[in-house]
């Protein structure tokens, strides 16, 4: 008879070759990674670590990636420069072990209840790895954010795509239907890309009814933006569900990567196989400087909704459809043309805005840059807009699809 211990540290090891293995099989995809896809169109593939890739010019308004044009707070910029200089050595000082302490105080969370990654983007990817396979489905709303549907690819699972609801939340009952199998249903909440929001009931009810067996990946990037209550007090109830949050939103540190993941120990222990690299300092340190910054999230929240509020009214005043009621740093377009033919003509118009999706091809996302540089996209958006529709009255609409994520990701469409 087997030694249990060898036994046990035999599937340990397979547990730990398979995660590495999935893991290798497909690239962890972040915001920018589609956007710059949808910029840089590549036959049968996509285009990575700025290979092929139209760099914009210095003037460009860049409002394509949800990205935070304010950066980080004046204290993460200073924590940044004070710890650079020791960056030779790995986390003398302990700067991720606080970060996760300050966070799990501030909400209420036992510290084991929570993991810092380099962004939102690898714990996502790792947790549909971890709870998917070729018996267990991913279920997403649709449109919403794409990563997970490209991890699901790697571990073979069943991808199920749930429309909005009228009103442009998650469909969460028509989500727990939808595959008794499921091994992930996917909440973005707020959504990414139409910034609309569920109610917090909607995902209460699904975490009772969803499949035995199943997760609840509910992924928080843009909560702070707005009114949208959160669930990381189902994740201190030690309910089945993992909880996503990143710094590259409100906190404007997309360029310097850093997120959390909530959840409890078991379930965050199958996202280990996958590996974790060690955490930058200058992130770990400027994350929790920003998370000590009590004017931070007010602040910004209030800017970027004002500009937000003006584009949305301006929009409406001319006319032009926008999906739903947007909470958060971006919102749907319908363009009723091609949406890559909008894109191509606002980027030679110095504005790059971001792309579609299958579900909705004649609509374009945009993020919410500064007000200046909303007051551009408005300039650009109106003289394309009118040029698109001066072509169709002549019977010849824009068709050919230059730019655009179906053309880099042709196994979401």
């Amino acid at each position: 008879m087997r030694n249990p211990d060898t036994q046990a540290g035999s599937i340990g090891r397979r547990l730990f070759l398979r995660g590495a293995a999935l893991a290798a099989a497909a690239p962890i995809l972040t915001e920018a990674h589609f956007a710059r896809a949808a910029d840089a169109p590549v036959k049968g593939g996509m285009a990575l670590h700025g290979q092929g890739i139209d760099l914009p010019p210095a003037d460009a308004v860049l409002i394509n990636a949800n990205e935070n044009p304010l950066g980080p707070c004046k204290a993460a910029c200073e924590a940044i420069a004070n710890i650079a200089p020791m960056g030779g050595r790995y986390d003398l000082f302990g700067e991720t072990a606080k970060l996760k302490a300050t966070f799990a105080m501030q909400h209420g969370l036992k510290e084991s209840h929570v993991e810092v990654y380099a962004g939102s983007s690898e714990p996502l990817h790792y947790s549909v790895l971890a709870f998917t396979s070729p018996t267990r489905s991913f279920v997403t709303a649709d449109p919403s954010y794409e990563a997970g549907m490209v991890a699901a690819q790697t571990t073979k699972a069943r991808i199920v795509k749930v429309p909005l609801t009228k009103d442009y939340a998650h469909d969460l009952k028509a989500m727990v239907a939808a595959d008794p199998n499921a091994g992930v249903i996917y909440v973005c909440n707020p959504n990414n890309p139409t910034g609309t929001v569920t109610a917090k009931a909607d995902i209460l009810w699904a975490l009772d009814n969803k499949p035995a067996g199943s997760i609840l990946l509910v992924d928080e990037a843009y909560i702070h933006l707005s009114d949208a209550q959160d669930v990381l007090d189902m994740v201190a109830a030690d309910k089945d569900l993992i909880v996503l949050r990143t710094f590259s939103k409100i906190y404007g540190m997309a360029g310097i990567r850093c997120g959390l993941a909530a959840g409890r120990p078991d379930l965050l222990a199958k996202l280990q196989p996958f590996g974790q690299n060690a955490m930058p300092i200058t992130g770990s340190t400027a994350a929790r400087m920003s998370l000590l910054d009590e004017t931070l999230v007010p602040n910004r929240k209030k800017l970027i909704g004002d500009t937000r509020r003006d584009t949305v009214a301006w929009l409406k005043a001319n006319r032009y459809n926008v999906y739903g009621d947007p909470q958060t740093n971006c919102m749907m377009i319908e363009t009723g043309h091609v949406g890559a033919s909008v894109i191509k003509a606002m980027k030679a118009k110095n504005v790059w805005i971001g792309r579609t999706w299958p579900i909705w091809p004649t609509a374009v996302r945009i993020s919410v840059g500064t007000p200046e540089e909303m007051a551009k996209f408005k300039i650009a958006f109106k003289a394309v807009m009118d040029d698109h529709a001066l072509a169709a009255a002549k019977g010849a609409p824009l068709t050919a699809v230059a730019a655009g994520a179906q053309t880099q990701f042709p196994q979401l469409s």
